[in-house]
């Protein structure tokens, strides 16, 4: 390879390394890293702000397994972006973000120069796994390959690498070619695992979003444990929804601390068993707890697990496969864990009256195969704990960091990451403001996306916060445009459906549309 400009060399690094797509922004501190794009084959996707930019480097990351990169300018470019790269730390994202700083004699010095922080990369370390700053070619290759190196052994977790202005323009040899990387934490064995299970009489598994790529392993240990299991959100379709001793993703209903108490074993694969899984402060088991998971974090946290495994989670799962001899025979029974998720079904409707109904239809209408992004809204609150997923991986929302505009822009990245594949965003009318600015690049690229956008008027659940801390309501209402005609002033289709019937309709037809439909729904729809 000829020598280049390190920017350009990066890009060609990347490339390497299976990475198709960048998402960003160009400017006048980061033009370097835009010259070697197109020669690389790398399709570069313009965002509208570097926000946007990076929910759709992690909704493309979430949807296809791979690391998603951005580029971003010095300063304002990394600050923007920030956002996204602490939603990714905390739902385990693989995202690479890549920045311009300044040049190396301008660092740390207060010369009041364009785009200057006093650290930029103290600052973008509160968000993410590191920050580092290649001072010079190597420099800038090894901490690639350390990325994409940690990607493929670690919990994922987004990492961003500044290159000083002057750095990014000098003259460098090719990168190295790309090293094999494999999964460093596997279990060795799970006899002691099994042999809790054979002595248990009524075990119970968690299964998180860590075991999402373990789906066929977790579902046989079902059949041939006759445990009982929940799913966290991010677990959701790992078990099959006509599991019969599925309780679903019901674990933040506060009562299922009594269920996971009646067991008399507990295992927990994948999951961080978080604030935002549970939303209460223990998991409420009174048996042993075994945690597996790839994170050491994870196994000794305040949940206190009796025993831990350090294990990829497929790993685990096939090894305690072959230490179970057999069926088992315990002792729940479905038709009781049927009836307590109708109950929990009918809560979840009671505390978020009419959505209910709209997920059913939402759910009948959409191929079982689609992939979903959501935001912070009440329609998604609902949404998450009563579809039932046919797929792992399927379901994308801002668990941890519960930033408002994810659902837009990341539904854009996985729209691009998976090319046919059924695609929908659903995202509230106050959400649909921090990103909506987005909408003009699902135009750009002509992606089939139905937006399904849920206008109550206001901030609900903060109203209704306030009301329970018995706090006037106050700054919960914002003058709200006509989204029909901003959707159609982008370019995009839109419709407003007034029954389900015209809902589901409307879907249809976005479907098959040469471009995003936003289809505004409000609580006065009706059957």
């Amino acid at each position: 390879m000829p020598e280049r400009p390190l920017g350009a060399q990066i890009s060609h690094m990347l490339k390497a390394r299976d990475v198709d797509t960048i998402f960003g922004i160009p400017g006048v501190h980061n033009v370097e890293l835009y010259r070697g794009i197109e020669e690389a084959g790398i399709t570069h996707v313009l965002a509208r702000h570097e926000q946007g930019a990076g929910f759709m480097a992690d909704g493309y990351a979430r949807a296809t397994g791979k690391p998603g990169v951005a580029y971003v300018i010095t300063g304002p470019g990394l600050c923007n972006i920030m956002t996204p790269m602490g939603q990714a730390y905390s739902d385990s994202v693989p995202m690479l973000v890549v920045s311009s700083c300044l040049n190396k004699g301008d660092l740390g010095m207060g010369r009041g120069r364009l785009h200057e922080m006093k650290d930029q990369e103290i600052a973008a370390a509160c968000v993410c796994d590191w920050s580092k700053t290649a001072m010079d070619a190597e420099s800038a290759y090894q901490l690639v390959d350390r990325a994409f190196g940690e990607f493929a052994s670690q919990r994922h977790t987004p990492k961003h690498i500044q290159v000083p202005i002057d750095v990014l323009g000098a003259v460098a040899d090719s990168a190295p070619e790309p090293r094999v990387t494999k999964t460093i934490a596997q279990c060795q064995e799970a006899t002691s695992v099994a042999d809790d299970l054979k002595k248990a009489k009524k075990p119970m598994f968690v299964f998180g979003g860590g075991a999402r790529t373990a789906a066929d392993s977790a579902r046989a240990v079902m059949k041939q444990t006759g445990a009982a299991a929940f799913t966290t959100y991010a677990g959701r379709g790992i078990l099959p929804e006509d599991e019969a001793l599925n309780y679903g993703s019901y674990l933040a209903r506060p009562d299922s601390a009594d269920v996971i108490a009646s067991a008399d074993l507990v295992i927990a694969v994948g999951t961080a068993l978080s604030e935002v899984d549970l939303w209460r402060d223990n998991l409420g088991h009174t048996a042993k707890l075994i945690r597996v998971d790839i994170d050491p974090a994870s196994l000794f946290d305040a949940q206190h697990a009796d025993e831990t495994v350090l294990s990829d989670a497929g790993a685990f799962l096939e090894n305690l496969l072959a230490e179970i001899d057999g069926p088992m025979s315990k002792g729940w029974k479905a038709e009781q864990v049927a009836k307590t998720r109708a109950r929990w079904r009918a809560e979840t409707d009671a505390e978020r009256p009419g959505i209910v109904p709209l997920c059913d239809a939402i759910k009948a209408v959409l191929p079982a195969d689609t992939m979903y992004f959501s935001d912070m809204t009440q329609f998604a609150y609902v949404a998450k704990e009563v579809i039932d997923m046919d797929h792992p991986g399927h379901w994308h929302h801002p668990y941890g960091f519960g930033t408002l505009g994810y659902a837009l822009p990341a539904a854009i990245g996985g729209k691009v990451g998976v090319g046919d594949q059924p695609v929908v965003a659903i995202i509230g009318d106050y959400g649909f403001h921090y990103t909506m600015q987005e909408l003009g690049v699902a135009v750009e690229l002509g992606l089939t996306l139905p937006i399904i956008l849920w206008d109550n008027g206001k901030l609900k659940e903060i109203e209704d916060s306030m009301i329970r801390s018995q706090i006037a309501p106050n700054a919960v209402i914002a003058q709200n445009p006509d989204f029909c005609k901003l959707a159609e002033a982008f370019g995009a289709q839109s419709a407003a459906p007034k029954s389900i019937e015209e809902l589901q309709d409307a879907l249809r037809s976005a479907l098959k549309a040469d471009g995003p439909t936003l289809i505004y729904v409000t609580p006065e729809i009706h059957d």
